[in-house]
C-alpha cells in the first residue's frame, strides 16, 4: 500500500508496506486504542507537513528501523496498542544501530526521541522524557570528527592570480572596479580569517588603517578584533582609490559606506554592499578562471579561513595564537587544524620506508 503526504510544492511518498501499515477506518476506531503503527504514521504525517522533504524521509527511515526493532523484540506494532510501548525500546534501537554509521545512528535516535516527545505533547502516552534522553546520551556514539580538508596548493594558485587582478585588462570601468574589488576581497579572506558574511558586512569606517585592524561582530554576536596583512590593506586601498569618485558622489559619509560594493547594472552608480551570495560568486568566478569550471565548489570562501588557520599553525606552532586569531570560542575547534599536511606525512613515510 502506498500513501502520499503533501507539503509545500513537493510530494513525499511513504511506502506503508515497508512496515506493514494498514489503517483502521475511523468508525472502527471509536472504542479502540490506536496501535503503535497508527501513531507512528500520524507522527510521520506531522513531520512531513512541517519539515523539509529530506527531514521527513530521514524520520521515516529511522522509524521504519524502530518498527523492525520492536518486531525483533516480540512486539507487533500492527496489533499492539500504543500504551504497551516501553521506554526501554530506545535501548533496543540504540543497540541495533551499532551496525550503522555513527551519523546515521544519531539521526535515527533523534527521530525516535522526537517521536516520544510527540507522544507526550499530544497526551497520547506518559513517557519519562528525561530518562529517554539520558539513555540516548549513554548509548549513542559520537560521530568521528573529520579534519578540515581543503586544496592548499589550488588556493595558493587562486591567491597568486588574485594579486595580479589589478593588471588584468578590463573592457570598461565597471569591470575594472570588480577586478580591484575581487583582488582585495580574496586577499582579505586569505590573510584575515574573516568569515564571508563578516567581510561582506564591513564598512569603510570599520578599518583602522594605522593599526591594520577592524572591529567586527562575529559568530554569536561577539565583538572581536581582526587584523589585516600589508598586502591585503594595499589591495583594499587600491580598490577604494579607484572607487573614490563614485563614493564621493553619494553625498553620504565615507565611513558609513560598505567596504565592498556591488558593481553591476542593478546597483548603477549607487554604493550598495555585496551580499554573502555575491561573496561566494566572487570566489566561484575567480576559481573557474584559474582552475577551470570543475573546481567550482571545491574552494569556497570558508576554504580561505581553513587556509588562514592552518597557515598560522604551521608557521607558529602556537595553538593558542591560532585560536585567538581565528576567534574560535572552543580551542577544540582549532585543534582540528593541528595536523601534519599530506606533503609532510609523505616525506616522513618515505624517509622511514624508502631509505635505500
Amino acid at each position: 500500500m502506498m500513501r502520499s503526504v503533501h507539503f509545500g510544492e513537493s510530494t513525499l511518498f511513504f511506502f506503508a508496506s515497508s512496515i506493514g501499515y494498514n489503517r483502521v477506518k475511523d468508525d472502527d476506531m471509536t472504542n479502540l486504542t490506536p496501535t503503535i503503527q497508527q501513531v507512528i504514521f500520524d507522527y510521520i504525517d506531522t513531520v512531513a507537513q512541517s519539515r523539509s522533504e529530506k527531514t521527513a524521509r530521514t524520520y521515516q527511515n529511522g522509524l521504519s528501523v524502530f518498527v523492525s526493532v520492536l518486531e525483533a523484540n516480540g512486539i507487533d506494532p500492527i496489533n499492539t496498542g500504543i500504551e504497551h510501548l516501553s521506554e526501554d525500546s530506545i535501548i533496543w534501537l540504540a543497540a541495533a544501530l551499532k551496525d550503522y554509521a555513527p551519523t546515521t545512528e544519531r539521526l535515527y535516535l533523534t527521530a525516535a526521541t522526537n517521536f516520544f516527545e510527540y507522544l507526550v505533547a499530544d497526551n497520547i502516552l506518559e513517557i519519562n522524557l528525561p530518562r529517554i534522553r539520558m539513555l540516548v546520551r549513554q548509548r549513542a556514539r559520537k560521530p568521528g570528527v573529520r579534519l578540515p580538508q581543503f586544496p592548499n596548493n589550488e588556493i595558493l594558485k587562486v591567491i597568486e592570480y588574485a594579486e595580479a587582478l589589478n593588471t588584468k585588462p578590463a573592457e570598461d570601468e565597471v569591470e575594472r572596479l570588480r577586478n580591484y574589488r575581487d583582488r582585495a576581497f580574496l586577499l582579505i579572506l586569505a590573510d584575515s580569517g574573516l568569515r564571508v558574511h563578516e567581510a561582506c558586512n564591513l564598512r569603510r569606517g570599520d578599518i583602522q588603517w594605522d593599526d591594520g585592524q577592524a572591529i567586527v561582530i562575529g559568530k554569536g554576536d561577539r565583538e572581536a578584533v581582526v587584523r589585516f596583512s600589508t598586502r591585503s590593506l594595499k589591495a583594499l586601498d587600491d580598490y577604494l582609490r579607484i572607487r573614490a569618485t563614485v563614493d564621493g558622489a553619494t553625498g553620504r559619509a565615507l565611513s558609513a559606506l560598505p567596504l565592498f560594493a556591488r558593481h553591476d547594472k542593478g546597483a548603477g552608480r549607487k554604493i550598495k554592499p555585496i551580499s554573502t551570495v555575491t561573496g561566494r560568486n566572487i570566489v566561484n568566478e575567480r576559481v573557474a578562471e584559474v582552475l577551470g569550471a570543475d573546481a567550482v565548489g571545491k574552494i569556497t570562501p570558508h576554504s580561505f579561513r581553513h587556509f588562514f588557520v592552518t597557515r598560522v599553525l604551521k608557521s607558529s606552532g602556537n595553538l593558542k595564537l591560532a585560536q585567538e586569531l581565528a576567534r574560535h570560542k572552543n580551542i577544540a575547534v582549532t585543534q582540528r587544524y593541528a595536523h601534519l599536511s599530506n606533503d609532510e606525512l609523505d616525506a616522513g613515510y618515505r624517509q622511514i620506508f624508502e631509505k635505500d
